[in-house]
């Protein structure tokens, strides 16, 4: 696989990425440091591409989400993680509907925890907690969960594809 992905063309490797993080600039970063001898270097560029990018980024990578407890629909790979990553919460819609209208109206784009393997009662309880935050520590917070959920998608790509 890492052969293939090191072998295309910049801009299809770039969409090949954007499953993991909706950023073209990061998407960008991480092509640009091709070849990739290992999975795990394609993980160890992609975290670090990630920490190099601004707010402005950011952002665009959240509009890309699904809320949490809206499965996403579609075949491709970020609909088929984003529901995986989401299978804990079902039957809380109604709540998740709720606190996820709060948040947006608190801090202007959607809530977004890792969600994989936490339960709908944990993310409820982290969705409340977080309408406290200041928007600067709500970033760092967004930041970090976001960073997560790039990270398990680039592992799980490089796993897809050695699989592959």
């Amino acid at each position: 696989m890492l052969d293939r992905f090191n072998g295309l063309a910049p801009e299809a490797a770039e969409e090949a990425l954007l499953a993991c993080c909706a950023s073209r600039g990061w998407a960008a970063r991480v092509v640009a440091r091709r070849p990739y001898q290992t999975p795990a270097d394609l993980v160890v560029a992609g975290v670090t591409a990630f920490d190099e990018l601004g707010w402005g980024d950011l952002q665009r990578a959240l509009a890309a989400h699904p809320r949490i407890g809206r499965r996403p629909s579609g075949d491709g790979a970020e609909a088929a993680w984003s529901r995986r990553e989401q299978s804990g919460v079902e039957g809380a819609d109604d709540e998740l509907a709720e606190v996820n209208e709060a948040y947006e109206r608190r801090f202007g784009h959607l809530f977004l925890i890792f969600a994989s393997g936490k339960s709908a009662d944990e993310v409820l309880a982290e969705a409340r907690g977080r309408l406290g935050n200041d928007d600067d520590t709500e970033q760092v917070v967004v930041r970090g969960e976001l960073r997560k959920i790039v990270e398990l998608r680039l592992e799980r790509l490089a796993e897809e594809a050695e699989a592959a």
